[in-house]
Parts: C-alpha cells; structure tokens; sequence
C-alpha cells in the first residue's frame, strides 16, 4: 500500500518551480518562497500561469512524481509523468477485459453499485441530520427511487443498460441535491448539473473538486500499473483517462460531494467567490481556490474503515486502495472487484 503523501497546489500566478539539489522550489520575481523535499510529494498541480524549468521536470519524472497543469480556473491542460511503471501482462490482460462485454459490463455495474449507494447515503445524511430543514418528503423519494434503481443493475445485461441505469439515477440524485443546500440559498443553489461550462456557483465547486479527484484517481492507476485510458464503463476516446473516470463514479459522493455541501452549509466559501463570465459560465477566486485546496486536503487526512480490506485507512487512500483491489481482479487474484461503498 502507497502511503500518503502531499500533492503541491501552486495558484501563485507567474510562481516558477525549479530544482535545487532534491528539493522542489518555488519562486516569485526571484524571491524563493517555498521550498520541499521531491521525496515528500506525490504530485504537483499548477494552475494558471506556472512555470517548470526542465531540471525539475526530469527530477519529477525520475521520482514518480506527476506534474499536472490546469488553467487558472481548474480545467485539465496536461500532464508530466516519468517512464510508465506497468506490468505489461496485467496492462495486457486489462485491454482483454476491455473488449470483453461481459466482463466490462460486470466491472461497470459493480462501479455503479458504489455510486448509488454512496449517493444514497448523502440523501439519507442530509436526511437524518437536517429533517427540519429540508424538504424531508421529496428527499425521501429521491432516496426511495435511488434504491430502486440499485436493484436494477442486477438486471443489467451489458454496459449500455449500466450506463442507463446510472443516468437515470443520476437525474433522481441530482434533483435533489439543492434540497441539500442549507446556508446563502440565493447565492447557492442547484437546478441541473452543468458542465463546459459550469453555470452556477455549486457546479463550479463541484467540478473543481471532480478536478481535483481525476488526478488523485488517475495517479493511484499509474501507481499500481493500469492504463487509465482504458476503462470499462467510459468509451475510450483520445485524451480521455477512461478508467480513471469509471473509478471516479464511486468515490464522487464520498469524496468532493460532501465535501462540497459542508463547505457550503458551514460557510466556508461565499457567494462573493465566484463570478460569472462573459461567456456564462461560474468562476472561483483565488481566495475561494485556496480555502478549497486547503479543505481538500484536511478531507484526504480523515480516517475511514474500508468495508472490504477491513482496515482503517486515511480517506485519501482510498483511490489507492481501489485501483489495488481492480489490480488484483485484473491479475485473477481475487474474483471480483469490490467497489468502496462508504458506510
């Protein structure tokens, strides 16, 4: 098992990242103003105008530390990463199961079980703890239909039907979702999940978040030897971290979902911190950025007991231990895969 280490944000426009001996530096007009250890990072996530000299590039690439570049608003551009680490008989045997409907489909129900499950039990939190607040009856039908929808996946023949299933579920979760939303309700609010571009302030926070869970994903797929292009649930098309993406469904709810509401509802983030462009779409601040990256990474240190390992782990493992587990389902070391359902 990886333990965990840190990932560097840099939202410091026009920071420059340089080597010095083994250690990652940062500086600004010249001025160092952060120095680490190459060996104490996981990653290095730049946002916006960031600069990397290519000393450091190399010494990242030779450490397995992966350095990704987003705009400043947190859109993925690309990435940096040192010579690929996989077993080629486990990479092979992963594109078997790939072409394999059976198998993808069985993979991809198995994701999806998570994710409903794990959605679910946002509804029925919010539900238990918040009964006077919200409207307890339609959030109780959300959960009612949800559940219903977990029974379907048994009937699922191939990864069409899956997908359907999930979209459907999807819809019922996300109607919802604004009954969840307690504090600044004019300046947070939730109609309909928008994407390129997020629409509304609770979208923008919650792609940043997604933002942020793609890269952790897709560094725990790396780490263990997977292809992240490749997966079972999302099509394959260029550029696109397939896998990474399928493993991303079960973990949403647990991992950027609730973390979402509680910096909304504890008022950590405000209304303020996010603007509208001319085009439409909702933007963060740097401020807001920072009080989510911080919050991020306090999430990533909490402990939670993994319902299939049996062990207690940080929450920030658990991609880790996930893409262990489809390793070992992959390798035929285990005879399924089991998702992470939160608990």
């Amino acid at each position: 098992m990886r333990r965990l280490l840190n990932i560097l944000y840099v939202t410091t426009q026009d920071s420059y990242l340089a080597k010095d001996g083994l250690n990652v530096c940062m500086k600004v007009e010249q001025e160092v103003r952060f120095r680490m250890p190459v060996h104490n990072l996981e990653g290095i996530v730049c946002f916006g105008r960031v600069s990397v000299s290519p000393a450091l590039m190399a010494l990242c690439a030779e450490s397995g530390v992966a350095i990704s570049f987003l705009t400043e608003h947190g859109a993925f551009q690309g990435r940096i990463t040192g010579p690929v680490s996989g077993n080629v008989l486990l990479r092979r045997q992963q594109y078997r199961f790939a072409d394999d409907q059976t198998i993808s489909a069985k993979i991809a129900s198995r994701v999806i079980l998570a994710k409903l499950v794990n959605s679910r039990g946002v509804l029925a939190r919010a539900l238990r703890d918040h009964a006077q607040r919200i409207d307890a009856a339609a959030v109780a039908d959300a959960v009612s239909s949800v559940t219903s929808q977990i029974g379907g996946l048994e009937r699922c023949a191939d990864v069409d039907a899956v997908r359907g299933v999930e979209g459907f579920a999807s819809s019922i979760y996300f109607g919802a979702f604004d009954h969840l939303i307690l504090e600044n309700k004019n300046g947070f609010f939730f109609k309909a999940r928008s994407r390129r571009p997020p629409l509304d302030a609770m979208n923008s926070l919650l792609s940043f978040l997604y933002t942020l869970l793609a890269h952790d994903v897709q560094s725990a797929l790396e780490t263990v030897g997977l292809d992240p292009a490749v997966g079972y649930l999302h099509r394959d098309r260029p550029g696109r971290p397939s896998l990474a993406l399928d493993l991303m469904e079960e973990l949403r709810a647990v991992l950027a979902d609730r973390l979402a509401l509680n910096l909304v509802n504890l008022r950590q983030v405000a209304p303020d911190g996010f603007t509208v462009k001319e085009s439409g779409g909702v933007i963060m601040d740097d401020a807001t950025r920072k009080v989510v990256l911080t919050e991020w990474q306090k999430r990533k240190q909490e402990e939670v007991r993994h319902p299939f390992l049996n062990e207690t782990i940080s929450i920030g493992l658990v991609p880790y231990a996930q893409a262990l587990l489809l390793a070992r389902f992959i390798r035929g070391d285990i005879e399924d895969y089991p998702p992470f359902i939160r608990k």
